[in-house]
């Protein structure tokens, strides 16, 4: 039988084997967006002039046809 003796289990992130794993991740993190920034940044005009024509078409509200007034059977 294993003995509590008041102390909570400890997180995994405070293991060693957790702490070894999250500065792994931190490295590697860190070099993804070191290398790979470029890539990003230089796509986003593209990405931008991408989505003009969807903005157009969903950020107008379907040009006017939003104030339509309820059908019959559902007025008053």
């Amino acid at each position: 039988m294993a003995h509590d003796h008041g102390q909570a289990p400890r997180s995994w992130y405070r293991t060693r084997t957790g702490l070894a794993f999250l500065g792994l991740l931190v490295i590697a993190g860190f070099f993804l967006l070191t290398e790979h920034r470029a890539h990003a940044l230089g796509a986003l005009p593209f990405i931008l002039l991408a989505l003009c024509p969807l903005l157009h078409l969903f950020g107008h509200g379907g040009h006017g046809h939003g104030g339509h007034e309820p059908p019959k059977g559902d007025r008053p």
